[in-house]
């Protein structure tokens, strides 16, 4: 809704992912089912790293985070996505859209420093076994752990700025499930060459550092592989970082073919549909891939339910 003057919208409306009917109600259990596995198999891993102490190191430390992260900003972004799928006006207020936007920001930017992180701990364990617990000690983690929210914090709140200046008119409607840089400056009655230049600088900043940070501590990887000689020693070498290399692949990848591309080589029609990789699959797959990939993270899934069932077995006698 706009004011007289037709300058400041006080409320949007999000167009959700499909205008037609009969899709609505199952995408809505489908995008429900995979929310819900989301929900369960992060919460899930983390209850798991803190529950069992064998996983109390520097690996399964940014899992932790890692999992955190994908739990908030999929909380952030699908729940809003789900009453798309329910309502025929999905209403979000200009204060609701603008948090939704910064947190959304926030774990995503986040999300990416957290695997290079991940990456530059690989490269500890591959490169300097030696020397892992110096590189690698709780200061180091710590450190590398406020850098990660820190660039989070710092992306989210150079997009809020970018964003906070624009004036919508009489036009409300939001193309796409949830409130977005792209399309939200698309809507926007001033945005101009400068808004879309800051988006990208930003998105390159956010995607580009971390890629340089995981392509090189992978260069060193690659290079410590090939020195082993048996090839049971190199296929072991490389197991400890396969899971970590598909999930980079996944959000990498999705990040770079939604924002790091001109609107007339991807309209936003399109680009909604290729968001849903990273806003709703990636954080999905993610605790999928680390655990049924991960022998420890299966061990102490069977260790703690092991406990649960005697637990209970002593709770009934």
């Amino acid at each position: 809704m706009a004011t007289e003057n037709s300058s400041f919208v006080t409320e949007f409306i999000l167009a959700g992912l499909t205008n037609y009917p009969a899709l609505q109600m199952p995408l809505f259990f489908l995008f429900l089912g995979f929310y819900v596995i989301t929900v369960v198999g992060n919460l899930g891993l983390i209850t798991l790293i803190g529950l069992n102490s064998h996983l109390h190191i520097p690996m399964y430390f940014f899992l932790f985070n890692l999992s955190f992260i994908d739990f908030s900003y999929s909380t952030t972004i699908t729940p809003k996505m789900l009453m798309s799928f329910l309502s025929k006006k999905n209403i979000i207020s200009y204060v609701g859209c603008m948090t939704q936007f910064f947190f959304f920001c926030f774990f995503v930017f986040s999300e990416f420093f957290i695997l290079s992180a991940m990456a530059y701990d690989r490269y500890a364990t591959i490169c300097k076994p030696l020397m892992y617990t110096v590189t690698m000690s709780p200061q180091v983690c710590l450190f590398l752990l406020l850098g990660v929210y820190g660039m989070g914090f710092f992306g989210a709140m150079i997009h809020m700025v970018n964003t906070v200046f624009l004036i919508f008119c009489a036009n409300n409607l939001v193309n796409h499930y949830m409130c977005d840089i792209l399309p939200l400056l698309e809507l926007s009655c001033n945005s101009s060459y400068i808004n879309l230049l800051v988006v990208f600088i930003v998105v390159a900043i956010g995607i580009g550092v971390p890629n340089v940070t995981i392509f090189i501590s992978y260069g060193f990887i690659l290079f410590s592989i090939l020195q082993i000689n048996s090839t049971k020693g190199r296929s072991k070498a490389f197991s400890t970082c396969n899971s970590h290399i598909i999930a980079v692949s996944l959000f990498f990848g999705s990040g770079v073919f939604m924002y790091l591309k001109p609107p007339s080589i991807l309209p936003l029609d399109q680009g909604k549909f290729s968001s849903l990789i990273y806003t709703v699959v990636v954080p999905m797959l993610n605790p999928l891939i680390y655990s049924l990939r991960n022998k420890d993270v299966k061990f102490a899934l069977k260790k703690t339910l092991g406990r649960i069932t005697f637990s209970w077995k002593n709770s009934c006698n």
